[in-house]
Order: C-alpha cells, then sequence, then structure tokens
C-alpha cells in the first residue's frame, strides 16, 4: 500500500467551515484510490483552519485529479464549505499543490487539478483533456450572456441575484457589510425626515447636515472651495471624472469665443491664440448630451445642456475655466458665460456644466466603461478559460465581486426607482447615453497611454491622474508582460491557443455589439497584443475604476458641486440670478439626499478589501509566476511611498491611484 499524505485547508473568510462529512478520491494514470473519509479527532473543516490526512491506496502512478465530496452530517441543513486548497506529498515525496478556492455543496463532485498552468495544447492525457472539456461545457452553461439592450454590453443571463453561483457571489461578511452600509445610510436619513421631502435647500449650509457622522478632508474641502474657480478646473484633471478635458488648439465653429471676451483672464499682454499656440488653453464638450431625453417632473422635462467649457492654464499652473457656452448653437438665448459676469450667473454656468459632467461621469466613465466592460470581461473569461489556463489564474482575482455588484446596481441604481434613473437622464436617456457613446467606443480610448496623447494632456501641470496612472501602466504591463513570457513563448502559441481566441471573440462579440470599428480585436496574432490587451483589462478593473469610483463621497457628497439633476433652466439673461436662484435650480431635499447617501456607499472601503498586486488564493504553483507577483508587489509598493511622498507637500493630497487604495477588482 502506498500513502498520500494530505493538508486541507478551509477558507478564512466568515461561514467557510463546515460540520460536514468531507471525502476525496485521488485518481492517477494508475487508477484511482477508494472513496476516504478525511477525517481526525475533534473539528476538522473550521474557517481558516488546516488538517492533516492520509490516504492509504495501491500506487497510482502520476496523480491527476482529486476529487472532493460532501456528504451531510446527521439531519443538519446545508452547510456549504469553503476549500481553499490541498496539498499532497506522494509516495515519491513529490508535494503537489491542488488549488480550489470554492465553496463545496452537498452532492458535488468537485474535481481539483493540480497547480500547473496549461494552455489547450499542452494537455496530453485523455483523463485530463476530456476534464477539461467538461468543465468548459459546465461553465458554457452556467454563465450565459444576456442582452441587457440594444447596442450596450451583454450581461449575466441571469434574473436574480440569488441565482448567482458562488463562485461569483459576495462573501457572507461583504453581503453583510453591503446591507448593514445601506441601512445604516437609510436609518440616518428617514430619522431626519429627508429622504420623502420636496422641500428645496434653504441655505448651503443645510447640506453639511445631511450625514452626522460621515466626512472627509477633501469633502470638506470641497464644501469650502467649490466655488472658486482654480479649484472648478482643478476637478476636470484630478476629481472623479478626469476623462473628458482636452488641449484647445483651435475653437469649435460653434464656441465663438473673442479675443475680446477672454483677454482679461489671460496674461498681460498675451491672447488666445497665442495661448492655444503655447498649449494652455483646453476644451470641455459635452456634445455627446445634445438632444438626451430627460426625466419629466410636474410635467416638464429636467433641464441638461450640451454645455462648452474653455479652461486656461496661467503662469501659476492653475487651470481656470475662462469662458461657458450652455449648448451647442450659440444664440442670442445661449450666451457665452464668462468670469466677470455676476456672480451668481458665474456659478449656475458653472454648475450647468458640472450637472452634464457628473451624469457623464456616472454613466461613461463609471459605469459603462469600467463595472459593464469588467462584467463581460468576467463573463468571457469564465466560459472560455478553465482553472488551469495561465489566463484563469491570472485574471480570475480580477473579477472578485464584480458580476454581483453589478447585478445589485440594476437592481438599486438602475431600476425605474433607481437612484440614477431618478438622475436628470431618467432611465431613457441614461440608456441612450451608453448607446450613444459606445457606438463610437474605441480600443484606444480604453488605454490611458493612447488617451493622454490623444487629448493633447502630456504637459498639463499638476495632473496627478496622468502622473500615477501611467506610472501604475507601466507597472501593471511590465508584470503581464513577465507572466506571459512564461507561458506564451511564440507568436505561434497565440494562435493556437483556441480557449484564448474564444475570449478575445466573446468579448468582441458581446463587449462591443455592433461596433466593428472599435478597434478591439477579434483573434489575438501575437504575444504583444495579448499582452496590450490583458494590461488594458487589469488596469481599467482595478486602477481606472478607483480614479472614477473612490473619490464621489469627496467630490460628489457636497452635491452643488456635482449635481446630478438641476430643476431649472439655465439662465438665458445675465444679470438677474441671485443666491436664491441658484438654490431654487438644486435638486430638492429628497432627491439630493439619496444621491449623497449612495457616493457614501460607493466610496466605502469594506473590511474585506484587496488592494491591486494582492493574490490571496494560491493558484499558481510554479516558482516563476510565484518570484514575478512578488516583484510585482514591490513595484507597487515603491510606486506608492512616491505617491505619498508627493502628496505630503500638496495642500490637496491625490490618493486614488495609491496602489494601497486601489481594489484588485471592481467591488463596488
Amino acid at each position: 500500500m502506498a500513502e498520500y499524505k494530505l493538508e486541507v485547508t478551509t477558507g478564512d473568510m466568515t461561514g467557510a467551515g463546515t460540520y460536514d462529512y468531507i471525502y476525496v478520491t485521488l485518481i492517477g494514470t494508475e487508477g484511482e484510490s477508494e472513496r476516504t473519509e478525511l477525517n481526525n479527532y475533534g473539528v476538522d473543516f473550521a474557517s481558516c483552519k488546516t488538517g492533516s490526512y492520509t490516504v492509504k491506496t495501491k500506487p497510482l502512478g502520476q496523480l491527476l485529479l482529486i476529487k472532493v465530496e460532501k456528504d451531510p452530517y446527521l439531519i443538519l441543513p446545508e452547510n456549504e464549505w469553503f476549500c481553499s486548497k490541498i496539498w499532497v506529498t506522494t509516495p515519491e515525496n513529490d508535494i503537489i499543490l491542488f488549488p480550489c478556492h470554492r465553496w463545496v455543496s452537498r452532492g458535488e463532485h468537485v474535481e481539483l487539478r493540480r497547480g500547473t498552468a496549461l494552455k489547450v495544447f499542452e494537455e496530453d492525457h485523455p483523463l485530463l483533456i476530456e476534464h477539461r472539456q467538461k468543465e468548459l461545457e459546465h461553465r458554457g452553461k452556467l454563465y450565459q450572456w444576456q442582452k441587457y439592450a440594444d447596442g450596450l454590453p451583454y450581461i449575466i443571463g441571469l434574473k436574480t441575484q440569488s441565482e448567482l453561483p458562488h463562485e461569483i457571489r459576495f462573501s457572507l461578511s461583504r453581503g453583510l457589510q453591503f446591507t448593514y452600509s445601506i441601512g445604516i445610510a437609510k436609518a440616518e436619513l428617514n430619522l431626519k425626515g429627508l429622504t420623502a421631502s420636496r422641500e428645496r435647500w434653504e441655505n448651503m449650509e443645510a447640506f453639511k447636515k445631511v450625514f452626522s457622522f460621515y466626512s472627509s478632508p477633501v469633502s470638506e474641502y470641497v464644501s469650502e472651495h467649490w466655488m472658486e474657480d482654480d479649484f472648478y478646473g482643478y476637478q476636470f484633471l484630478n476629481g472623479v471624472n478626469p476623462t473628458v478635458i482636452q488641449r484647445c488648439s483651435e475653437l469649435p465653429s460653434n464656441f465663438p469665443v473673442t479675443e475680446e471676451m477672454v483677454q482679461p483672464f489671460l496674461e498681460d499682454g498675451s491672447s488666445l491664440r497665442t495661448e492655444m499656440k503655447k498649449g494652455n488653453i483646453f476644451l470641455c464638450d459635452y456634445k455627446i448630451m445634445e438632444g438626451l431625453p430627460t426625466r419629466v417632473v410636474k410635467g416638464e422635462p429636467l433641464p441638461l445642456t450640451a454645455a462648452l467649457c474653455l479652461l486656461y492654464v496661467n503662469s501659476k499652473n492653475q487651470l481656470k475655466p475662462i469662458a461657458i457656452q450652455l449648448g451647442q448653437q450659440p444664440s442670442d438665448q445661449n450666451s457665452i458665460f464668462l468670469p466677470s459676469d455676476p456672480e451668481h450667473d458665474w456659478l449656475l454656468a458653472k454648475m450647468f456644466v458640472k450637472n452634464a459632467d457628473a451624469l457623464l461621469h456616472e454613466v461613461v466613465a463609471h459605469l459603462l466603461n469600467t463595472h459593464l466592460l469588467a462584467e463581460v470581461f468576467a463573463i468571457a473569461s469564465l466560459r472560455s478559460f478553465p482553472v488551469v489556463h495561465p489566463l484563469y489564474k491570472l485574471l480570475i482575482p480580477h473579477f472578485r465581486y464584480t458580476v454581483q455588484i453589478n447585478s445589485a446596481a440594476r437592481a438599486q441604481l438602475l431600476a425605474p426607482d433607481g437612484l440614477l434613473a431618478q438622475s436628470t437622464l431618467g432611465g431613457e436617456g441614461l440608456i441612450e447615453l451608453i448607446k450613444r457613446y459606445h457606438a463610437k467606443a474605441t480600443y484606444s480610448a480604453l488605454c490611458l497611454p493612447d488617451v493622454i496623447t490623444a487629448r493633447g494632456l502630456e504637459a498639463v501641470p499638476n495632473f496627478y491622474y496622468r502622473d500615477d496612472g501611467l506610472k501604475l501602466w507601466n507597472i501593471i504591463s511590465s508584470f503581464v508582460k513577465a507572466m506571459l513570457e512564461q507561458y506564451y513563448t511564440s507568436d505561434s502559441e497565440v494562435t493556437r491557443d483556441s480557449e484564448l481566441q474564444r475570449w478575445i471573440n466573446e468579448i468582441f462579440t458581446r463587449g462591443f455589439p455592433g461596433n466593428s470599428s472599435s478597434g478591439i480585436p477579434g483573434r489575438f496574432i501575437t504575444v504583444e497584443e495579448v499582452i496590450k490587451f490583458v494590461t488594458m483589462v487589469i488596469f481599467r478593473i482595478s486602477a481606472e475604476h478607483s480614479a472614477v469610483n473612490n473619490g464621489q463621497f469627496d467630490y460628489c457628497s457636497w452635491f452643488p458641486n456635482s449635481p446630478l439633476m438641476l430643476r431649472k433652466a439655465p439662465p438665458t439673461t445675465k444679470g438677474q440670478a441671485t443666491m436664491e436662484t441658484v438654490l431654487e435650480t438644486l435638486a430638492d431635499v429628497g432627491d439630493t439626499v439619496g444621491h449623497i447617501a449612495a457616493t457614501w456607499i460607493l466610496s466605502k472601503k469594506f473590511a474585506d478589501f484587496v488592494p491591486l498586486g494582492t493574490y490571496p488564493d494560491e493558484r499558481f504553483e510554479e516558482p516563476g509566476p510565484k518570484q514575478i507577483i512578488r516583484e510585482f508587489q514591490a513595484e507597487l509598493s515603491r510606486l506608492s511611498e512616491e505617491i505619498a511622498k508627493r502628496n505630503s507637500n500638496l495642500e490637496l493630497p491625490y490618493t486614488y491611484l495609491n496602489p494601497v487604495n486601489i481594489e484588485n477588482s471592481v467591488s463596488i
């Protein structure tokens, strides 16, 4: 008889353990063992515990699979078990890792493969070839695509969150924290009688009383400085939506700003033309918002402007707005507003720009370009890669909780009574905006280095999103290159990998339906193509999501600074607005506080936060990938120290792309 020694580890999350009976069957090239119960004295499978067991059997040859089963203990109810991994020491003293990292239910036959990553054409044993095929067939049935709306990325084909497989659901602790956070925010607002209030805001100070216990240094700074022009401009670079601003070398024909209008706001003796040539003039153009349907309130559609905002970098390296037009078509009723206009006219003009910016941020920069695309990447990976594929091992930590948080968003934010559907756009306008943008979306617009170049932002000062983002992009790219070159030694291996080709084809057809000119590859030819695409995926669902999500409470909880809804039409005649006009223009109390509560929940760092570069589940058996991960973590740590040192000298630190604040996945 041969002895196989097993080290069986239970996961460390709440509820991971089980009191049920656990059985294993070892399967090798020379046969399989008997079904063996794993049972020591005392509690065997408690959370975060590793137990040692011995399986005695005939020699099995090369060990291929471990079958894990769970049977009920007496008549007690289902008690699922999270098996983390199994280490096996063979009679020949080979030590083999069998990763699991999944929940096991009664009646399941979970078959584990060793941790060595293999591509499809590298399989050489009929049993493993068959196992690989059956795994993908099962995943194809489990994770099906569903059309959400014409022209939008596809979503997971399940009706309710309760139908989500355990593999992609919240842990018990995350689910409890998420539910508690929503409940506590609602409770405070209800107790104060704010949620159902249809009253308008009496004064600006009232916004500070929405939440008694929640604030941040940045949110307090915003509440004090939001009306200042230099801070207003700063936010287009380092606020929650740094995705719109671009260098302006020539004014659009529909934005007739004259030299006389803006010369007082430029350096003495300079001109608009001169400053354009120097690269100091920038533009935020919200043309995409033109003609979108808006929510109807009291029989009238809410106002929305397709604004244009011209900005200037002065000799103090401050970016300031110098001209605003609240519509694409100039006319007597669509004046160009200037900093020299009456105070409240200029403030209202800036607020209507920020209204368009806030909507574009939430719907496109945040929802579409991180959440919805992350779901496409996740489902395509789950359908296309078996657990032994190197890209599955590399990418699966970056999809943690993504599908469930998106399912929750569709139920709580995008539903007809959801918060985003209750913004200016309403449900119809929201879907139309996504359609418009996604119909013209491009691959290059998802790659930060290409974006910075295309928008002419290489030299704009104090652009910390760009500075930190490009460094992160390069660190991630170097990491991905090192990992993929472990497994793809030539371009021919890329073209031979049918699972890899299926993955990118599903992303192309399901993620960008109807957009054949997107530039998203439908097939990979070279290793370099795979490296760039995987770099984009990891950056977008970690760093980019952090940049557009984590600052929402900081910048958007002061609602006038980032209003998702305004009630009164923009001014057409200068000199008539007052602070009373500004307050009347803002959304009423009930609509406002719901949005503020959402910013707090969406910006919250939960207890089971997993930072970028952390791979807590041991999936790679080979020493090479393990060393590459350690080097990746070291590079991220160095960047974190560099960012912290820079931030220590800034009045307003930029923290959203510090690796310690970036979650590995879109999980909130």
